[in-house]
């Protein structure tokens, strides 16, 4: 069942595709791509939609990442919950990684059975320089980089910002997009991502450096958020 086949949907998938910024696709039960936008189909490396509509996840990225995928999309389809603010190191259609918020609703067909699933992937290239919260939110993003083996914690963030907790987390979402967690786990992984393209300290020694409590620990979490191994990752580069 093609569950973009009324006129509202259709107009929806027009709408994402005048978007450059955020990655749009819907998914049939079987997995396979009935509608995707422009800017999706640029990061699976294709020309246009036609070259993605009928494929598969495993059909257009590397392995990790197409069984990530499938596994989120499973979860959305057997629960009928939506996945919201996943953060995601993702490869742009150049081969450069980026990072993303991709958010997964359930879709519906006529007798409100689950038919498939839609996906938005954000890109979170942009921070708003002139938001007047900009400064203090500087003082964090400082604290948060020079403390990368050790991160620091919501209450010390906040007394960098000069703000309640609360009021940090609300600032950080509107300017950055993100939960001060997830911003202190992208510095973090970022910090890895510099030292296995630059250096020739071990995966254990990175992990370390990047404040995680073990290799393992390390190899899961750059796993999730990257498609990709850290072993794997550093031999791409390589």
């Amino acid at each position: 069942m093609d569950a973009f086949s009324d006129r509202g949907a259709a107009v929806l998938v027009d709408l994402f595709g005048e978007l450059t910024g955020v990655m749009f696709c819907a998914k049939d039960l079987s997995g396979c791509y009935t509608a995707v936008n422009d800017a999706f189909a640029r990061r699976a490396g294709e020309r246009s939609s036609s070259g993605v509509v009928g494929k598969r996840a495993v059909d257009l990225f590397v392995p990790a990442l197409a069984q990530r995928y499938e596994e989120q999309d499973a979860a959305v389809i057997a629960h009928g919950r939506p996945l919201r603010h996943e953060l995601e190191l993702i490869r742009r259609f150049n081969g450069t990684p980026g990072w993303y918020l991709t958010a997964k609703f359930p879709l519906h067909d006529s007798a409100g059975a689950v038919a498939g699933v839609v996906s938005v992937s954000e890109d979170m290239r942009s921070a708003l320089e002139s938001d007047p919260a900009m400064p203090a939110l500087n003082r964090v993003v400082d604290l948060v980089g020079a403390r990368v083996s050790s991160p620091p914690r919501l209450p010390e963030m906040a007394a960098a910002a000069g703000c309640s907790p609360t009021v940090l987390e609300r600032r950080m979402r509107r300017v950055f997009g993100l939960a001060p967690s997830q911003f202190v786990l992208k510095t973090r992984i970022d910090h890895a991502r510099t030292l296995l393209a630059e250096s020739a300290m071990t995966l254990a020694e990175i992990a370390q450096e990047c404040g995680f409590h073990d290799q393992p620990a390390f190899t899961r979490q750059f796993a999730r958020l990257a498609g990709e191994t850290p072993g794997q990752y550093r031999r791409r580069l390589r």
